[in-house]
């Protein structure tokens, strides 16, 4: 896979800090009307920290177009279903960042194939996917990846080495060693802490040489025979010694539990750099090189998928203008610095708004791999468009549950992939 560079020298947060006159208000959730293209909304739904992108580059666009962007921050909890809501009473959002595509509202959208395919933007072309018509319908915000961090206190305290180079990392096997180390020579709990995620578990199974859930070209799912391995492995794991099975079984926070200090790794993604650097002043963390086992994989996925809707001629013109000043590599790259975002353009020059080395250090690691990831990393990522402009969704994946089962011995490994693929196959398998 292509790399998304990273340059660039800290800069302090508050520097990129919006005041309290900005323009924004949050106050209103209501969608677009029929009104000028001089106002438009924003949707997304997102932290207060990465909300301050979004807030900088619309006070940015007002001042050099006069158009008025309203953003307006949903809880994640209901926004899919607020978005429904606003299509069924044709009273959707100008624009949006959306966690996923939904067919009901897939055919109010603008084509921003002109942005996607424009050479000076420079985005990746491995992030975009066309319609059977040809039109680009979403322009990831930006990537996300898999990824293992480390309480380095820990590994420091037990004289454990860790890698520091994805190009020589660890495998599972070792990995799991090592953090046995950690653990029996510290006040440590858990080797690690895994979220409750089918991404998670998605690059486990990559990782091992297994393809996860993959759909054939006749819509039906099926995996390859690593898979049963791999449930077995990660049941393994899931044992209240390596892992805690609470995680998994009944909602624990894998988050607050390494926060703790009680664990000796967590497996997330690159999101939690920037909560780290703000919140973690008990111990040292650092995000090291995920193992492989033996395929260098990541689930790579994206943070946001940037829309415009047509909700009318001359506000779908506006929301495209908008969202083509925004991907303009320079709009762009204030947005990648101040949201703390992987980018989806390469040959930006992002000085990211960290005082923490290791926050900088983590996003660099992150980087590189993704640059060495297998292609099957960023398959489910693309697989959810393409369901979309199908008009098919997968509203619930059964594999926490399935695998919550698993664990707490209620039935087999077999039986646990029949009922995750019976899933896929039921909600979005078939042409």
């Amino acid at each position: 896979m292509k790399q998304l560079p990273l340059h660039g020298r800290v800069r302090r947060a508050a520097a990129l800090v919006v005041g309290a006159a900005t323009i924004v208000g949050l106050a209103g959730c209501s969608g677009s009307d029929a009104g000028s293209a001089d106002k438009l909304t924003l949707w997304i739904s997102s932290s207060a920290e990465q909300q301050a992108g979004y807030d900088t580059i619309v006070e940015q666009y007002k001042e050099e177009t006069g158009v008025t962007v309203e953003v307006v921050n949903l809880p994640y909890d209901g926004y899919a279903t607020k978005l429904r809501s606003a299509a069924q009473a044709n009273s959707l959002p100008d624009i949006a960042s959306v966690p996923a595509l939904d067919p009901i509202w897939t055919d109010a959208l603008v084509d921003l194939e002109g942005i996607a395919s424009n050479p000076d933007y420079n985005i990746d072309e491995s992030v975009v996917t066309k319609d059977d018509d040809g039109k680009v319908l979403t322009i990831p915000t930006d990537v996300t990846a898999s990824g293992m961090f480390i309480n380095k206190t820990l590994f420091d305290e037990a004289g454990v080495t860790f890698p520091t180079d994805p190009n020589e990392t660890w495998t599972w096997d070792e990995f799991l060693a090592a953090t046995d180390q950690v653990r029996e020579a510290t006040s440590a709990e858990y080797n690690l802490t895994f979220d409750s995620s089918p991404s998670r578990l998605r690059a486990l199974q990559y990782q091992m040489g297994g393809n996860a859930i993959q759909g054939n070209d006749d819509g039906v799912f099926s995996t390859n025979d690593k898979t049963l391995k791999v449930y077995d492995y990660f049941k393994k794991m899931n044992n209240d010694v390596t892992m805690p099975k609470s995680v998994w079984t009944s909602g624990a926070d894998p988050n607050a539990l390494f926060k703790s200090g009680q664990v000796a790794a967590y497996f997330s993604g690159v999101w939690q750099i920037a909560d780290f650097a703000s919140t973690i002043t008990d111990f040292e963390w650092a995000a090291v090189p995920s193992p492989a086992q033996p395929v260098h994989a990541t689930d790579l996925n994206f943070g946001g998928l940037a829309v415009a809707f047509e909700n009318s001629d001359e506000k779908g013109k506006a929301a495209y203008d908008f969202l083509n000043w925004m991907y303009t590599p320079e709009n762009y790259e204030v947005l990648v610095e101040t949201n703390g975002f992987l980018p989806v353009e390469t040959g930006l020059e992002v000085d990211y708004p960290f005082e923490s080395e290791t926050a900088i250090a983590g996003f660099e690691l992150y980087n590189k791999e993704i640059e060495l990831a297998d292609p099957i990393s960023s398959s489910f990522g693309i697989a959810q468009i393409k369901w979309a402009l199908a008009g098919k969704s997968l509203s619930e994946d059964p594999t926490v549950t399935q695998m919550g089962a698993f664990i707490n011995d209620q039935q087999d490994a077999k039986t646990t992939l029949e009922n995750i693929l019976a899933g896929y196959n039921d909600q979005v398998g078939g042409e």
